[in-house]
């Protein structure tokens, strides 16, 4: 007689299955979707849908080009989604070095053994309370505080640091500046308690041999810290790109008209505000929002693959021994 066994596999399925009904319903079928829109004319004219049709690479022509109609020739990359994609790589790049660096310093800081400061959970818990805040809050903070009667913008003018007549949200400088520190403002803490999980991760025995040796502080840091950190740095740069580049709530509510577009002279507007545009108009272009938004994959995709390749692990070249 064969006794009854119990299969325990099955109902790991059981528990997982929600997870992946969910992802296709909700992630990976509005990706396929996205991605054949792109190739489709589908857009609204006089309140009336047009029936979707196959235009090839149309769509994503008219985000890349423009014809100059005075010398009757094809611009490339000048065009307003291609302005939208610049301005979202240079308000990221504004925040996302700063924030890495000083998430790298306060994370070896926190984590030293030698000088092993008093109160770190409360610092830990102040630099990363801005994430807590949502990032609405702090775009209409910023927003009141630097307007053109806001108290940091009358405070500045009576100490005679900047002009009568300047004004924060009529500069282009002042606003991708103010827009990219608080996006850093709100992530450097996120960031630093990653990095600081991913060095506690490390063997003490190395930083001991290493201090025994007579390695200092620095040589520490470069030496054993950094090359055992890359897997963790990695994710941070990856996921800090994908992030960055699809930021919409701060640009969306700090310095915009009624109609949504990024000011001043749409120097603040982000390629998810772009999208929004083609989306949400009066009359709506999902064939080029969707074209868009694959460009937009693309550039997020070779921005990844950059910070793989430069913090992969490089196996050391082994030099084969010369016979004579």
């Amino acid at each position: 007689m064969k006794r009854k066994t119990v299969e325990y596999g099955k109902y790991g399925y059981i528990f997982i299955a929600p997870f992946f009904l969910v992802f296709l319903l909700f992630q990976l079928y509005p990706l396929i979707y996205t991605f054949y829109l792109s190739f489709v004319t589908y857009k609204m004219t006089d309140g009336k849908w047009n029936t979707p049709k196959f235009c090839g690479f149309d769509n994503y022509m008219a985000m890349l080009t423009k014809k100059n109609f005075e010398t009757n020739s094809t611009v490339w990359f000048d065009t307003l989604p291609m302005n939208s994609i610049k301005n979202t790589i240079i308000i990221w790049v504004i925040n996302f070095i700063p924030q890495v660096l000083l998430a790298l310093v306060l994370a070896a800081w926190f984590t030293d053994t030698v000088i092993k400061l008093k109160g770190q959970g409360a610092f830990k818990v102040l630099m990363y309370m801005p994430n807590i805040i949502t990032a609405s809050s702090i775009a209409v903070l910023f927003y009141n505080l630097f307007a053109n009667q806001g108290p940091i913008t009358i405070m500045l003018r009576n100490m005679h640091i900047i002009k009568e007549t300047y004004n924060f949200m009529e500069s282009k400088v002042a606003t991708i500046g103010l827009i990219g520190f608080m996006q850093f403002w709100m992530w450097y803490g996120n960031t630093m308690i990653t990095l600081i999980a991913g060095i506690l991760g490390i063997s003490p025995s190395l930083y001991e041999a290493a201090m025994v040796d007579g390695a200092n502080g620095t040589q520490q840091f470069f030496s054993i810290t950094l090359p055992l950190l890359k897997p963790i740095l990695q994710f941070t740069l990856v996921t800090s790109a994908i992030g960055g580049l699809q930021m919409y709530d701060i640009p969306a509510l700090f310095n915009v008209t009624n109609t949504g577009i990024g000011q001043p002279d749409r120097v603040s507007h982000t390629v998810t505000m772009q999208i929004r545009e083609f989306a949400s108009s009066s009359n709506p272009d999902y064939g080029k929002a969707a074209a868009i938004s694959g460009i937009l994959f693309l550039v997020t995709l070779a921005i990844s693959l950059v910070f793989f390749a430069v913090t992969r692990d490089r196996e050391p070249k082994q030099k084969h021994a010369v016979i004579r």
